[in-house]
């Protein structure tokens, strides 16, 4: 909240219309006509380089491209930084309507005898063998390569490859496909031109100038005979795999300029948006959640209203008969029903962290579907949960120290130490340990050792203070009151049939909710791993909803079973019985990274799995959180509406 005041304090909008923060439109002029208000220089800006293939990103300077000299590298924001994305200019500039066709922008030259130069080259070629791909921005937008792909549909992809590979025996690889031209065996190709399309729109009142709407390119390769003068025509730039003595690639580009009357700027992204991965699959994945929810909803309904009622009823009508003695179902529980549980310690610390992550998530959701956090202004989605993370450490302490209290705990110093700094401590300790290898591996998604001790200030300095104050007013306050008292000696529990033991709960439990999120969960694995941008956000918070529904109520429905077997251990397996949910995010993650992805490489597999393991423990502390306070409103609920001798 405090972030977004202040971006909305300092964006200066226009008067007629509100924008966010670094959104506000650019408006361009032919030079001549160049004013305060309309610019004619366009700056084209290169992002880190990233593939399918590797998880390990790297910087444009990694390579040896076109480097614009003595240009100041634009200022990146919290959650850039930590998605690995470094911004820089590049060589390539533009004057707004003015056409160039074969500009050169420079020549690498390359002598195989020289162990630097070849070095440098190695690293191309396996660059291209990998489908490392560019990422260029202009005004703010990506330039997109679109190309026809089957069932006549256009795909616009927001990158475009550094080159590609014919094998030994002759198969093209990637992007070779295109061109008939790449047919030498065991040869790279690289895309050493690139022809620029710029659209723009023309604002209502032309005073304005006009703003662009779409930037799209289409990457080729020629072999420049003369780089000084080139002309763009003849073979294209092939590198052999076994090439020696000088290797000359010079770099080209061509851009055009064309009015575009139909798209507004406003609406500029959807081109790239229509074509992502299709959203009737959503509508569908959305229906089928939605039937889950019905169904568990008339469960629940018909166990509150009908079974529950009737139990209700013939409980407070014994007391004038004489089989007051005969109690039986749920009831009979009721002196045992809130005995502290076992390890009470770690169950508050985990509910504290647990009721941090489930506000963090709903009001980052919430703000990413009014549009604050939309694919233009990189980087805001991580900024905003990180921030909100640390801010949201007064709701963890209070949570985790009433609980800790109601289960009899004495440690309070202990409590909280341990809500500070056990779950951020376990994801942190991982996020490092990947770190130290992106570090290894010379990786742009390495996090700066700046950034890192930013990130411990912000968890010591302001998350664990705030940590403490909730925790201060939490065991201030009395503990939680229960609707009945709970009896000096423990009840012994029945012997219990296979499906009301506690393990196959847990995992019947884990099954719906995760049903319902499954199909999201696709989409957002391919955002992060596949490169492909999120912003379905729509589509994320109503799944959202639909998850605490579902958890909380497979949960309630588990809870009224076991404690008609008279058992009477709910705490931990209600907050295990959704959290099972993390370990088939898990299972799914596994299948995803063997059937999905074609990762190659040590480093890349451990990173993998490194992150996964962070989504988990935070999905598992996110659901289990969920499943325990739904349990714990119902017991709650049913044990203050029976009378009790």
């Amino acid at each position: 909240l405090l972030l977004l005041a202040a971006a909305l304090a300092v964006a200066p909008a226009p008067a007629a219309a509100f924008y966010l923060p670094g959104l506000a439109p650019v408006n361009f002029c032919e030079a001549d006509k160049e004013k305060p208000e309309c610019q004619s220089g366009i700056e084209l800006f290169v992002n880190r380089l990233d593939s399918v293939e590797s998880v390990l990103p790297y910087e444009y300077t990694a390579f040896d491209f076109c480097q614009a000299e003595g240009k100041k590298r634009p200022s990146e924001n919290l959650g850039q930084v930590l998605f690995g994305e470094r911004i820089e200019p590049s060589p390539y500039r533009f004057t707004f309507n003015k056409e160039e066709t074969c500009k050169p922008v420079c020549t690498k030259t390359y002598d195989t005898k020289k162990p630097e130069d070849k070095q440098k080259l190695d690293f191309l070629k396996k660059s291209m063998l990998l489908n490392y791909q560019h990422h260029w921005i202009v005004d703010n937008m990506p330039v997109t390569w679109c190309y026809d792909v089957e069932d006549g549909q256009r795909f616009c992809n927001p990158g475009f490859p550094i080159g590609c590979y014919i094998t030994e025996d002759g198969r093209p690889k990637d992007a070779c496909v295109i061109n008939s031209e790449f047919h030498e065996k065991d040869t790279f190709y690289i895309f050493n031109h690139v022809d620029i399309k710029i659209y723009y729109h023309i604002v209502e009142n032309g005073a304005l100038g006009a703003r662009l709407v779409a930037a799209k390119l289409e990457p080729k390769s020629y072999k420049h005979t003369h780089p000084e003068n080139p002309d763009c025509s003849g073979v294209p730039m092939d590198i052999s795999n076994k090439a020696n003595g000088e290797v000359k690639i010079a770099y080209t580009y061509s851009v055009t300029f064309h009015e575009e009357k139909k798209i507004r700027w406003a609406s500029r992204w959807d081109y790239i948006l229509e074509s992502m991965p299709h959203t009737h699959i959503q509508w569908f994945s959305i229906m089928n959640s939605l039937v889950i929810v019905l169904f568990l909803s008339g469960m629940v309904a018909m166990i509150m209203l009908r079974t529950l009622h009737k139990d209700i009823a013939r409980y407070n009508q014994m007391d004038s008969t004489e089989d007051a003695q005969e109690e039986f179902g749920w009831k009979l529980v009721h002196g045992d029903i809130f005995r502290p549980p076992r390890k009470g310690m770690l169950l508050s610390v985990f509910l504290g962290s647990g009721t941090q992550i489930l506000i963090m998530t709903f009001v980052t959701l919430f703000f990413a579907c009014l549009g604050f956090l939309s694919p233009a202004n990189r980087g805001a989605l991580m900024t905003c949960a990180v921030v909100l993370w640390v801010l949201l450490g007064t709701p963890a302490g209070y949570v985790a120290a009433r609980f800790y209290k109601s289960f009899g705990g004495e440690k309070w110093k202990t409590n909280v130490l341990l809500t500070s700094f056990l779950c951020p401590g376990i994801v942190f300790a991982d996020f490092f340990i990947m770190n130290l290898i992106l570090w290894g591996e010379g990786s742009s998604a390495a996090i700066p050792f700046g950034t890192l001790v930013a990130i411990l200030a912000l968890w010591f300095c302001i998350s664990v203070p705030l940590t403490f104050i909730g925790a201060y007013f939490g065991f201030k306050k009395n503990a939680i009151e229960h609707p009945v008292r709970t009896n000096q000696i423990p009840r012994q529990i029945p012997e219990q049939s296979f499906y009301t033991k506690p393990l196959p709960g847990i995992i019947m439990g884990g099954i719906l909710p995760f049903g319902c999120i499954f199909i999201q969960l696709f989409f957002i694995l391919n955002s992060i791993w596949s490169h492909q941008m999120y912003y379905m956000f729509g589509f994320l918070f109503l799944v959202f909803i639909i998850l605490v529904i579902t958890c909380s109520e497979a949960t309630i429905l588990l809870c009224y079973f076991h404690l008609c077997a008279e058992d009477y251990h709910w705490q931990w397996r209600s907050f295990l019985t959704s959290g099972f949910t993390a370990v088939y995010f898990l299972i799914y993650a596994i299948h995803y990274f063997f059937s999905k992805l074609q990762i190659t490489g040590t480093a890349s597999t451990i990173l993998y799995f490194g992150y996964t393991m962070i989504m988990v423990l935070i999905f598992f502390l996110f659901t289990g959180t969920i499943g325990f306070f739904a349990c714990f409103w119902f017991v709650t609920k049913i044990y203050s509406v029976v009378k009790v001798d």
